[in-house]
């Protein structure tokens, strides 16, 4: 992750993924994929020359009618626009909190019945209950979800759907993280010793994490199908608690109760 300018690397890679408009191409053959820059200045009513300096990092701080212009001519959903926002925001790093209150720990340890833990928004895991733990050595305490997913090879095993499970991740950490925090951008770099990660990563998709359903392939009891839901605790915004509970009377939620 470029730290040092993270807005325009997020400008640059999402203009590459534009289809030019018929009409709004000039004559002579592209060397660029996607919208050439002065194509995107005129889609978002801006100068080229300030486009050139947002892209540069000269200029950081876009006003708001500039970034929803920039999002509008980008095709960006809500959220790679609330993204391209956060990028642009002067506000120092937030603090990641890595301690989880006692309140929340009896919360994880009453749902005896779901898999629960606690990450913060760089996907280090800082709690997790007995069941959570049983289901996958990634959601141990002290584990980072997006290295385990991408540097470990029993993850590609754990999910059956991992190519799908795996650009989650990406696009989750892209959205979650702040870039401007050192400890993310060692993470990142970690991340790409894998030619997987280093794909999906410059695609620059940005989309937290999402209620979805996912498949598990546990090595003990088989199968799993969790319906997984993702909290924000309260008073501490940074951290997010991930709940996988299986539907009433299905052979998922025998198989998750023979977990412990």
């Amino acid at each position: 992750m470029a730290a040092d300018n993270v807005l325009g690397e997020f400008l640059k890679a999402r203009r590459g993924r534009v289809a030019p408009a018929a009409g709004l191409a000039g004559p002579g053959r592209r060397r660029v994929a996607g919208l050439r820059r002065e194509e995107l200045a005129q889609l978002a009513g801006i100068s080229e020359p300030y486009l050139t300096r947002l892209e540069q990092g000269v200029d950081r701080h876009p006003s708001p009618q500039v970034l929803r212009a920039l999002a509008r001519a980008l095709e960006l959903d809500a959220d790679a626009a609330a993204h391209l926002s956060a990028l642009a925001a002067p506000d120092p790093v937030a603090p990641l909190e890595s301690e989880v209150s006692p309140d929340v720990h009896r919360l994880l340890d009453a749902w005896v019945d779901a898999a629960a833990y606690v990450r913060n928004r760089r996907f280090d895991v800082l709690a997790a209950n007995k069941r959570a733990r049983a289901l996958a050595p990634m959601y141990e305490p002290g584990h980072n979800l997006a290295r385990d997913m991408f540097l470990d090879p029993g993850a590609r095993q754990l999910f059956p759907d991992w190519p799908e499970i795996a650009a989650q991740t990406a696009a989750a950490l892209r959205a979650e993280a702040d870039p401007r925090d050192p400890r993310t951008a060692l993470l990142v770099a970690e991340l790409e010793a894998d030619a997987d990660f280093r794909r999906l990563w410059a695609r620059h998709d940005a989309q937290p994490s999402r209620d979805e359903l996912k498949r598990f392939m546990h090595p003990v009891v088989g199968e799993l199908s969790l319906r997984r839901q993702a909290l924000t605790v309260g008073g501490a915004e940074q951290q997010v608690i991930i709940v996988y509970q299986a539907a009433p009377g299905s052979s998922s939620e025998a198989a998750l109760a023979r977990l412990t």
